[in-house]
């Protein structure tokens, strides 16, 4: 296993964040050499410009958090989101298509969001929102994903009733294989669970609770 701070999107988003958090989430994020952080799409150029030179990337979120938004919306989104600054980008999928069974919908939206993002050469991580989808519709999603190019299956907000599931995890990987990477988010706030979600098959772990983490994992050595 790679160091544990390498897996981590350091993140906060919060409707009540302030500048002062994005850049003290930053400096956190520098320090332990995270993978990323994740913040609201106004603070992408704040991010970028405290973390240049430092290795770690700038994430952000569109069609956040219910993901119900138009596709030329999202499009918008992802463009302000990489013109400013970001290397990667957490997009919601639209659960409300899947709910009425409009894969062609999402396939055409995942497909059109692949192409901004890929043009940019950034990261595209999709959002399923798991807690609202049963076993058969995530591992349909995943297909597709797979299909348009996804690079990472993400399975929650943060925002929902529920957040990240070990057997969701599992399932997911069993699917993808090494097609495409997983972010586990959602709830992971201690060292054994975020151990857990790595031992079965994420890739990323969205957490609010990264220095706590790598903390615990120091003081276990």
């Amino acid at each position: 296993m790679r160091p544990l701070a390498s897996y981590i999107d350091h993140t906060q988003l919060k409707a009540i964040c302030t500048e002062s958090d994005i850049v003290k989430l930053c400096a956190e994020a520098r320090q332990y050499q995270f993978a990323a952080v994740c913040i609201p799409p106004c603070y992408v150029g704040t991010a970028k410009e405290q973390l240049k030179e430092s290795g770690v990337k700038v994430c952000s979120v569109a069609g956040f958090p219910l993901g119900y938004n138009p596709t030329s919306v999202k499009m918008a989104e992802c463009s302000y989101l990489l013109d400013n600054g970001a290397d990667e980008v957490d997009v919601v999928v639209n659960v409300s298509w899947i709910k009425s069974g409009k894969w062609s919908q999402v396939r055409e939206e995942l497909m059109a969001l692949h192409q901004i993002i890929v043009e940019k050469k950034a990261v595209f991580k999709l959002i399923f929102e798991t807690a609202y989808l049963n076993r058969e519709e995530i591992l349909q999603l995943a297909d597709l994903c797979l299909e348009c190019g996804v690079d990472y299956l993400k399975t929650s907000t943060g925002f929902a009733p529920k957040g990240a599931e070990l057997d969701t995890v599992v399932a997911i990987k069993e699917k993808i294989g090494d097609k495409a990477k997983i972010k586990a988010s959602g709830g992971i706030s201690d060292l054994p669970t975020a151990l857990a979600f790595i031992e079965a098959g994420a890739d990323r772990i969205g957490t609010s609770s990264g220095v706590k983490l790598v903390t615990e994992n120091a003081s276990d050595r």
